[in-house]
């Protein structure tokens, strides 16, 4: 999720750069949307790996 979070942020820039405002604004709150989620399932895990010591290195 963090890897198409990444590349709607590069669509979001490069469509900036060529002066596509629309594009460019949908595609960083696509990416910024991804990437809240990847957060929330990130420290879900975590938190769960931490509660049920399932800790792997």
């Amino acid at each position: 999720m963090l890897k198409w979070a990444l590349i709607f942020f590069l669509i979001s820039i490069v469509a900036g750069f060529f002066g596509f405002s629309g594009v460019s604004a949908a595609a960083a709150g696509i990416a910024k949307v991804l990437f809240f989620i990847f957060l929330v399932l990130f420290i879900a895990v975590l938190v769960f790996a931490l509660v049920t010591g399932a800790m792997v290195f």
